[in-house]
Parts: structure tokens; C-alpha cells; sequence
């Protein structure tokens, strides 16, 4: 579960320099066009991430299956809401709406997964506890 804490939080690392140039960027031009997400990035790419990476430092789930499948989802999910976000509200390649929509909406139930996977890994035995 090492392997697993250090990924996310290299990922978590990555949304936070994401997010502060972001936040740099908005500061600089006086525009808050991205603020959403901005604000998405940082609570969901850096904080998310950096708990889960903390959670897999202390504990080691006894199922990697599940395990795998969260941190797997939480990344892909990480970035497909944020992405999706980015497309469909600030829209800079003129996209059909509908293809902003859904990449928004499937990056979205992707990190939902993930939220749910993690809940149900607390409640699984640990190794230590087998």
C-alpha cells in the first residue's frame, strides 16, 4: 500500500501546482473565469488526493482489489471532473455542448466511485487486524 499513498500524493502534488498557477493566473488577469474550477482542482485534485495518500500511509486495506480501484478511480475521476469542468464552463476549443456535458458528467460519477470505494475501505479489516 506504499506504492499507493506515494501515487496519490504525486498527484495530489501535481493538482496543487495545477491550482496555484491557476489562482496566479486569475490574480494576474483580474478575471475569476475559472474559479470553479480552480476552487475544484484544489478541493478535489490536492485535498482529496493528500488524504487518501495519508489514509494509505496509516492503514493497509486488506482487499487490494477495491483498493486499487479507488485510487485508480480517484485519480482518472480527479481529472476528468476537473477537465470536464474546464470544458464545459469555459468552453476554449468550441465544443458541442453535449460532449462538454457528458465528459463533465462521466469525470464526475468516475470520482463519485471513488468516494464510495473509500467509504467502504474504512470499514474493511485492515492487514493488521487479519
Amino acid at each position: 500500500m506504499q506504492k499507493y499513498s506515494k501515487t496519490l500524493l504525486r498527484f495530489s502534488a501535481l493538482f496543487a501546482v495545477i491550482g496555484a498557477i491557476l489562482g496566479s493566473h486569475m490574480a494576474g488577469a483580474g478575471s475569476y473565469a475559472f474559479k470553479s474550477v480552480h476552487a475544484h482542482i484544489l478541493v478535489v485534485g490536492w485535498l482529496s488526493l493528500f488524504a487518501w495518500a495519508v489514509f494509505y500511509k496509516i492503514f493497509t486495506p486488506a482487499k487490494t482489489v477495491v483498493a486499487t480501484l479507488h485510487v485508480w478511480s480517484g485519480i482518472i475521476g480527479a481529472f476528468g471532473l476537473t477537465i470536464g469542468m474546464w470544458l464545459y464552463y469555459v468552453n476554449p476549443f468550441n465544443m458541442n455542448d453535449v460532449v462538454t456535458t457528458v465528459f463533465f458528467i462521466v469525470g464526475g460519477t468516475i470520482l463519485l466511485i471513488s468516494f464510495i470505494l473509500f467509504f467502504i475501505l474504512t470499514f474493511m479489516k485492515t492487514e493488521e487486524e487479519r
